[in-house]
């Protein structure tokens, strides 16, 4: 009996851990299978916004490819989480028979102790048992026993039909996780469909934009001339910002000396900019998203997606595909620097950050001014739709270099 209990007190465990564990890989799949399904529904209404706004068929190309993208992350996920609930239910349906099996033995068992009792419940047998005693010792032992018997018996009788009750309540659990898997797969199926449709979509994109070739060159051109331009003057700026500190520094390093008479320059006269970079730095990987939605152009340079021998103009930050009039927030705390206007770009806001800075482009509504201190998570203006876009176009640049931004923001 008492080996029983152990083993059923065993897989009981066994099947809390396995409980606690699935609990867990459910609540992560499920919030990634969330985020690429607000991904693709925020991609669809940035293809239908540039279908209304703009016949750019290379725009809704790289709206569309993306897409394709998420919704083939989606469909993958979706099959991993139909395996995983395959393996568990076949899992805990074995630990559930086990336990069935052990507690049909121990319910016999129980069974045959209630017979023996009934069948010697005459009060002479029990004096005889304990008349027979050798000693008072032996005789004590018999009496607690035979005065614990029924109650052990009652008290193990509640027990099983405890174990029987949950080993039914989990058995139910299990019909529950085949009835989701059942789920999960027919809404694979209609995300297969919607994939296919994707997939005909670029088809025809690609086609129509292969049919004039000379004029995606002259767009390309275009925003080549637009991206060096946007360079060139991000550049100018940051090198203005840094003078700027530097004369600063320069000349409160000047007053300190002059007012410590050649004594060593205090740490607090320190510019505070230098925390701030540390601030910033410490922050990478850490940094939350300027606005929400998915990156559809990436750090770097591309190539064209149908002329392939076509080389793009460096992208030095990433474009985020919104919505009309969607806020964009500061990413850390700073200084606004500089606002400008760019051809292809809209309104552009600089922000610094000690040595770094942050830049959000094709902006419509600024709703900060030069010098104005901004703190982290701080709406700085509204996304505008230039040429059929409606992105954030983001950098983030260490003085003079341009980093990947992906790299400094959080993980969605």
């Amino acid at each position: 009996m008492t080996c029983s209990r152990r083993i059923l007190a065993a897989l009981a465990v066994l099947l809390l851990a396995a409980s606690d564990l699935w609990a867990q890989n459910t609540s992560k799949q499920e919030s990634r299978r969330s985020a690429l399904q607000k991904e693709i529904a925020q991609l669809e209404r940035q293809i239908k916004e540039n279908a209304a706004k703009s016949k750019n068929a290379l725009n809704e190309l790289t709206l569309v490819r993306r897409q394709i993208t998420a919704r083939r992350n989606l469909v993958e996920e979706s099959r991993l989480e139909v395996a995983r609930l395959s393996d568990s239910i076949a899992v805990r349906t074995a630990e559930a028979e086990r336990m069935r099996e052990r507690l049909e033995d121990m319910e016999q068992h129980y069974r045959r102790l209630i017979r023996n009792a009934y069948k010697n419940r005459d009060a002479r047998v029990w004096y005889s048992y304990l008349l027979s005693s050798k000693d008072l010792g032996q005789a004590s032992r018999r009496y607690n026993y035979l005065r614990n018997l029924s109650g052990q018996m009652n008290t193990q009788g509640r027990k099983l039909i405890r174990m029987r009750s949950d080993l039914e309540a989990d058995l139910a659990r299990l019909d529950s996780l085949k009835r989701e898997a059942e789920s999960i797969r027919s809404s694979r199926e209609q995300e297969l469909q919607g994939l296919r449709q994707e997939e005909l979509r670029s088809d025809q994109l690609v086609s129509s934009l292969k049919k004039d070739k000379s004029a995606y060159q002259k767009q390309l051109e275009t925003k080549r001339r637009q991206v060096e331009a946007l360079n060139r003057e991000i550049e100018r700026i940051i090198a203005q910002a840094i003078k700027e500190q530097q004369e600063r520094e320069a000349r409160e390093r000047a007053a300190a000396a002059k007012k410590n008479a050649g004594k060593k320059t205090p740490e607090e006269t320190r510019p505070v900019d230098y925390k701030l970079s540390g601030e910033f730095a410490a922050n990478k990987g850490k940094l939350p998203w300027p606005a929400d939605g998915p990156v559809v152009e990436g750090f770097g340079r591309h190539n064209h997606p149908v002329y392939t021998t076509l080389v793009m103009p460096a992208n030095n930050g990433v474009n985020i595909g919104l919505s009309q009039g969607a806020s964009v927030q500061a990413v850390y705390d700073g200084e606004v620097k500089r606002i400008i206007v760019m051809p292809g770009y809209g309104r552009c806001i600089l922000v610094q950050h000690g040595g770094y800075f942050t830049f959000y482009c094709k902006l419509g509504e600024v709703s900060v001014k030069s010098g104005d201190k901004v703190k982290t998570g701080q709406v700085l203006g509204r996304v505008d739709t230039i040429d059929g876009q409606t992105q954030l176009h983001f950098e983030v640049w260490k003085e003079k270099t341009p980093e990947n931004p992906e790299l400094w923001l959080r993980k969605k």
